[in-house]
C-alpha cells in the first residue's frame, strides 16, 4: 500500500488500519512497514492507547523499572527526575514512556537547572559505577600468573621503560624508570623471579623540586622495602614558571629509578628475549581466555 504525498490527510482511516494491524498482533515495525509511516510521531498517535501484543514483551530485569518509570511520567514526572528516583539512564527512560503524553512543565529555571544537575550527578554515578565493574571483573580474570607469563611481561615491562643500549652510546646496564606504583613492583618481583639479589639494587627518586620531596623519599622506600642506604641522592626538577603543573597534590610522588649493579649480562638476556617475544607474538599459540 503507498499514500500518496499527502498520505496523512486521512487520518482517521489510516488509524483505522493501524489499530486493526496492533490487535492482529503487528508490532510497531511491522504495522510501520505495511502502512509506510515513517513518522513515528504519526505512528505513536496512530497507535495511541492500543497495548502492544504480548510477543514483543520480552521480559528482562528491567521490567520493573520500566513499568516504574511509566507510572512516574504518567503522574507528570520528567526524564530528570525519574533518573534520579530509579537510578537508570535517560535513554532507557525515553524508550519506556515515549508513547505518553509529556508532562507540562510547572517548575522554575532555578528549579530545572538543580534538577538537571543532579540528573547528571546520577548518570556519572552510574558511569563510574560500571567502569569499576568492567575493571573488577578484568582483574579478577587474570588469576594467578605462571613463571614463564611473569618472565615474559617483566621483558615487555622492561622494553618500554628501561634504558637501552644504542651502537652509538653503549649502555649495557639495567635501569627502569616509572611513576606508577603497580609497575614498580611487578618489576621487583621479575627480578626476584631471576634470582636479583636486593643488595644488587640502588634507588633514585627524580622529583619537582616544589613537591613535597620527603614524603615521596618515604613513599618509595616504604613500597620497595629498601633500605635507605640503597638510595641514591634524589633529583630534583627545576619548577619551569612559564608551566602549568598538573602533577600536584598527595598522589604525586615523582618517578623512581632502579638500577641493578653489575647487569650487562642480565641487559643482554632481556633485549634477546625481547626479539624472542616479537618472532612469537606473529603466531601465537593456544586461545585467549581472558
Amino acid at each position: 500500500m503507498t499514500h500518496a504525498p499527502g498520505k496523512y490527510a486521512d487520518f482517521e482511516g489510516l488509524r483505522e488500519q493501524a489499530v486493526a494491524l496492533r490487535r492482529a498482533g503487528l508490532s510497531r515495525r511491522q504495522i510501520r512497514d505495511r502502512l509506510h509511516v515513517d513518522n513515528n510521531d504519526i505512528l505513536n498517535r496512530l497507535l495511541q492507547g492500543e497495548p502492544a501484543p504480548e510477543w514483543t514483551k520480552r521480559p528482562n530485569a528491567k521490567d520493573d523499572l520500566r513499568e516504574k518509570a511509566r507510572e512516574l511520567r504518567l503522574q507528570g514526572w520528567t526524564y530528570d527526575q525519574i533518573q534520579i528516583e530509579l537510578g537508570c539512564s535517560k535513554s532507557s527512560i525515553s524508550l519506556w514512556v515515549r508513547d505518553l503524553p509529556k508532562p507540562e512543565r510547572k517548575r522554575t529555571r532555578e528549579e530545572a537547572s538543580t534538577i538537571a544537575r543532579r540528573g547528571w550527578e546520577a548518570t556519572l554515578r552510574l558511569r563510574e559505577e560500571e567502569r569499576q565493574r568492567t575493571k573488577e571483573h578484568a582483574k579478577q580474570a587474570v588469576g594467578d600468573l605462571t613463571s614463564r607469563e611473569l618472565f615474559l611481561l617483566g621483558v615487555g615491562l622492561y622494553w618500554a621503560e628501561g634504558t637501552k643500549d644504542k651502537p652509538y652510546d653503549r649502555r649495557e646496564n639495567v635501569a627502569f624508570v616509572n611513576s606508577d606504583p603497580g609497575m614498580i613492583q611487578v618489576f621487583l618481583h621479575w627480578l626476584d623471579l631471576l634470582g636479583i639479589e636486593r643488595q644488587r639494587l640502588r634507588f633514585t627518586v627524580m622529583i619537582h623540586e616544589n613537591a613535597d620531596v620527603a614524603a615521596a623519599e618515604r613513599y618509595w622506600a616504604d613500597l620497595t622495602r629498601a633500605d635507605r642506604s640503597a638510595f641514591n641522592k634524589t633529583t630534583l626538577k627545576r619548577h619551569n614558571p612559564k608551566t602549568v603543573r598538573k602533577n600536584v597534590g598527595d598522589a604525586y610522588r615523582g618517578c623512581l629509578v632502579i638500577k641493578v649493579l653489575k647487569s650487562a649480562d642480565l641487559y643482554r638476556r632481556i633485549e634477546g628475549s625481547w626479539y624472542g617475544i616479537v618472532l612469537g607474538a606473529a603466531q601465537p599459540n593456544g586461545e585467549m581466555s581472558v
